[in-house]
């Protein structure tokens, strides 16, 4: 299973993750108490392919928005000089295309980070990427933006930090309440539908749906089930070799040609593909 980075995050999610390290180099580092309340960990990306070579990074998707700058790769849509970005949660695998040479500083938000420090609900940025510009203060994105502090990845991660601690907000109690929840989601595997979570939390589903879609984007059906799948691709990236039956069962699936389905639809082949492409 994937290491848990804290209560609510994983380091699941990159598919095929040997081929994409002989690639690109992944680093994550933890972020610091001024802003644990809503900022997940700090990452970066770094590579340098030979002309002609390029990798296709393919990532399943987090309930979390993410805080980046990137060089040597230009977001479609993004407009010129604008190379500080927020993503919101994908609903779908997230692929991007890797040549030349490029540099990723990100910032990970906690679920629902993003939205308990500016205030605005997350779903005007489900499967869209934005400027950060408006969103966050207009002198943090040009610091951000900046090649000498770029050029300095632990710089860059302080000034971040900086910049969105100086941007808190009074502590929100639906914030808190949500991580709560998603915490709970990720490290309890027992628990595989929302009216489990309900139960146990002593809610309802329509109050977690709403609870979900203002801060995170999606409802907490999409979260389960996407903290599950991370689960079976990542027995399958370790070396899974019982049925593939027993391990739809074990993170609830009970429909076997429902798992074939679901896993198809978001990682692009089928289990028993993906397996023997592992092997």
């Amino acid at each position: 299973m994937p290491d848990r980075t804290n209560a609510t995050a994983s380091t699941a999610g990159v598919l095929r993750p040997d081929e994409f390290a002989r690639h690109v180099t992944l680093e994550r580092s933890a972020a610091g108490s001024a802003v644990a309340p809503w900022v997940e960990n700090h990452w970066g990306l770094r590579w340098a392919l030979p002309e002609g070579r390029w990798f296709v990074s393919e990532v399943l998707p987090h309930p979390t928005c993410s805080l980046t700058v990137e060089v040597g790769h230009r977001r479609a849509g993004m407009p010129d000089g604008e190379s500080v970005v927020v993503t919101g949660v994908c609903t779908r695998r997230f692929d991007v295309e890797i040549r030349g040479e490029g540099v990723v500083h990100g910032v990970r938000f906690r679920p629902g980070g993003l939205t308990a420090l500016t205030g605005r609900a997350a779903s005007g940025w489900v499967d869209r990427s934005v400027p950060a510009r408006g969103l966050l203060p207009d002198d943090l994105v040009d610091r951000l933006a900046d090649p000498g502090l770029v050029a300095d990845p632990a710089a860059w991660r302080a000034t971040a930090e900086e910049g969105l601690a100086a941007c808190a907000p009074a502590p929100d109690p639906r914030h808190a309440e949500l991580l709560a929840l998603v915490s709970d989601l990720l490290e309890d595997r027992t628990l595989l539908t929302v009216a489990d979570v309900a139960a146990r939390h002593a809610t309802t589903p329509r109050s977690l749906q709403r609870l979900f879609t203002h801060y995170v984007g999606v409802g907490p059906k999409w979260v389960l089930a996407r903290y599950r799948m991370h689960d079976v691709v990542s027995a399958l990236d370790d070396g899974y070799d019982g049925t593939l039956t027993d391990l739809a069962h074990r993170f609830g699936w009970y429909d076997q040609a429902h798992f074939t389905r679901d896993f198809t639809a978001l990682v692009g082949v089928t289990p028993g593909r993906y397996r023997d492409a592992r092997a």
